[in-house]
């Protein structure tokens, strides 16, 4: 049986459901051998992924999504295999990230209560560990009945063009990938092709890897297989080590399970290898 990983999937920690814990048992039942906890700017869960992963038939991968700006255009980078010693510059990285988020948080659900959706901080604070983003908004409005599902909310009044979420100031993509190279992780570009086009991915990749980018997602749950396969030629040509996730966030996605997305992914443990050997 071909060995497997899942190298971008998130805990309550940031917007996902399950606990770290409940993370890794998850991991090792559906049988993967590699398994990266990528919680939105945050690493404040890894402490009981790390705890949780003692002596289980599994290599644990800590790591983070972080989520940044280049020239006006959202991109997530991961930073994988980061280490305990690391861990007080990474807060301290992101820290004034996390300041304007939560101003952002705050500004729209403002809007919201104008708008007559009653909802406020403790209700999504109770299920989110601290760590806010618009899912955990979105999970809570379609509990009250304001939404039918999360997906709805992010297509229509918590999306930017409806006018009462304003996106916070992000870090620079660049700078972030340089920072994770100077801790000495290992820095990947997440579902590139989500936010960019070929094109346009083309002309940012340099640039990247000028700064330390060292790897690329070329398995993703939305990717079709021409995008997977075109993702797997750019990356080859750059020079990249290929990674590849799930991006399971629990009940908060159920149309994607841990490992194997929407049934689409079988992301090879050389990936894994490769990867930990940059590290």
């Amino acid at each position: 049986m071909q060995k497997t990983c899942d190298l971008h999937t998130h805990s309550v920690f940031s917007d996902g459901t399950y606990t770290p814990a409940e993370l890794v048992d998850a991991a090792i039942e559906c049988g993967l051998s590699a398994h990266a906890l990528t919680d939105h700017n945050t690493i404040d869960g890894l402490y009981d992924y790390l705890k949780a992963g003692e002596g289980k038939p599994l290599e644990l991968v800590p790591g983070i999504e972080f989520t940044t700006d280049h020239e006006g255009t959202e991109l997530h980078i991961l930073g994988l295999f980061l280490k305990p010693d690391m861990f007080s510059q990474i807060k301290e990285y992101v820290n004034i990230a996390s300041i304007r988020k939560e101003e952002s948080n705050y500004k729209l659900l403002k809007r919201l209560k104008e708008r007559g959706y009653h909802i406020n901080y403790i209700d999504i604070l109770e299920s989110s560990k601290g760590h806010i983003n618009r899912a955990n908004i979105a999970a809570v409005m379609v509990k009250k009945g304001y939404l039918s599902s999360i997906s709805e909310g992010f297509n229509t009044i918590l999306s930017k063009e409806y006018g009462l979420y304003e996106p916070p100031e992000r870090l620079s993509s660049l700078e972030t990938i340089s920072f994770i190279r100077s801790i000495g992780a290992v820095a990947v570009w997440a579902h590139p092709y989500i936010h960019m086009n070929f094109e346009q991915a083309n002309e940012f990749l340099p640039r990247a890897k000028d700064a330390g980018l060292q790897g690329m997602e070329t398995m993703y749950t939305m990717y079709d297989d021409a995008t997977t396969a075109k993702a797997r030629e750019v990356c080859a040509h750059f020079g990249l080590c290929e990674s590849g996730g799930s991006d399971f966030h629990g009940a908060n996605k159920p149309h994607i399970s841990l490992g194997v997305g929407e049934n689409n992914l079988c992301i090879p443990y050389a990936f894994y290898e490769k990867l930990k050997a940059l590290s």
